[in-house]
């Protein structure tokens, strides 16, 4: 059974950080892109950041270029999503989700075959 279990949300002030971790059974993580998506109450589901199957490559929305990092570790078959200087437009369900095979840039949802089932991040003013 494929599975990807978000943790790490939850409520934070303006300027502080939040590290969310994605961690995946079920699948080979190695063969597969890893992403962090995020959706706000009425608003589309959006791409935040994705890292590529060789962990050499990495792609951020431009909301969160110089304020959010992704890394991976594929001996734990986890993905991670470390975000400083959170910003109230920030909150949302975040979403870890994986793509089958080597990707350039984040892409829409379609392109991911699994996905966890999202935490919350608020972020308070």
């Amino acid at each position: 059974e494929v599975q990807l279990v978000e943790s790490g949300g939850g409520l934070v002030q303006a300027g502080g950080s939040l590290r969310l971790s994605c961690a995946a059974s079920g699948f080979t993580f190695d063969d597969y892109a890893m992403a962090w998506f995020r959706q706000a109450p009425g608003k589309e589901r959006e791409g935040v950041s994705m890292i590529s199957t060789e962990d050499g490559n990495w792609y951020f929305a431009n909301s969160v270029k110089g304020r959010f990092t992704i890394w991976r570790d594929n001996a734990k078959n986890t993905v991670y999503l470390q975000m400083n200087d959170l910003k109230p437009e920030d909150t949302a369900v975040y979403y870890c989700a994986a793509s089958f095979g080597s990707r350039i840039g984040i892409g829409g949802v379609g392109a991911y075959n699994y996905w966890g089932q999202g935490t919350q991040v608020t972020v308070s003013s």
